[in-house]
């Protein structure tokens, strides 16, 4: 280690506070967008659930022949994907055939839903598929009779 020479003992005070406000200037800019940052992806995380859902109401009605939903999840909504957007339309009454042409049997599953949604009809083989990839969401969810999804709550307020 060498032993600074004289007239060399550091830093001054001027040089020292030049660089506090130098970083004093940094995290007044860093800080709010860092912020801002962090609300934008929650918003774009709600968004991307909306379409998400909105996307398997659509594949789930034309892998039904359906042009209208028979019983839709009225606002205030859910968040249980196995209850959305029809849990209750009877096996023998609306749903009529599935996608392989298939008869609907009575032994069948009620409801056109998007998670655990049977779609093959003999009682004998259990055909579930998931038309989201968990039951239940963040935000909360209602659909019209046309299968338009609403987002009553995004899961982030």
């Amino acid at each position: 280690m060498m032993l600074p020479k004289k007239g060399e003992k550091g830093f001054t005070l001027i040089e020292l506070l030049i660089v506090v406000a130098i970083l004093g200037v940094l995290a007044a800019v860093v800080i709010p967008n860092v912020g801002r940052f962090i609300g934008r992806g929650e918003t774009e995380a709600a968004s991307t659930e909306l379409t998400n859902v909105q996307t398997a109401v659509i594949a789930m009605m034309t892998d039904n022949q359906l042009s209208a939903l028979p019983n839709p999840v009225a606002a205030p909504g859910t968040k249980d994907m196995a209850a959305f957007p029809d849990a209750t339309s009877a096996v023998t009454v609306d749903k009529v055939t599935d996608p392989s042409g298939a008869l609907y049997a009575a032994g069948d599953k009620d409801g056109y839903i998007l998670y655990t949604h049977d779609i093959i009809a003999d009682g004998a083989q259990t055909g579930l598929v998931n038309y989201v990839a968990t039951r239940n969401t963040k935000g909360t969810y209602s659909v019209d009779a046309m299968g338009t999804v609403n987002q009553e709550l995004t899961g982030y307020e």
